[in-house]
């Protein structure tokens, strides 16, 4: 199975609050892949919203994309350049 890992910068303002991790669950479930987003000792499913709030990812954190799957290099392309477009958020 393919399995792709690369490490991406919180760099919006709000971080990975409720609107960010909303836009990042409903990309992630496009994809024929399971996308995982780490932060210290914390990993959360990326298409949980919940999860993903519960990292606690705050502007400036470096959190670690992990994609595998089928479709797991696209996913993890298109996941790491949202982050790099911060979310599509107007600052």
């Amino acid at each position: 199975m393919n399995e792709f890992t690369r490490e991406v910068l919180i760099s919006n303002k709000l971080g990975l609050h409720a609107r960010a991790a909303t836009k990042l669950a409903q990309l992630t479930q496009k994809f024929d892949a399971q996308v995982t987003v780490k932060l210290g000792d914390k990993e959360a499913d990326a298409s949980s919203i919940m999860g993903l709030m519960l990292l606690a990812g705050g502007k400036g954190k470096v959190v670690t994309v992990i994609t595998k799957g089928q479709e797991a290099e696209q996913a993890l392309t298109q996941v790491c350049q949202l982050f790099t477009d911060k979310f599509e958020e107007d600052e």
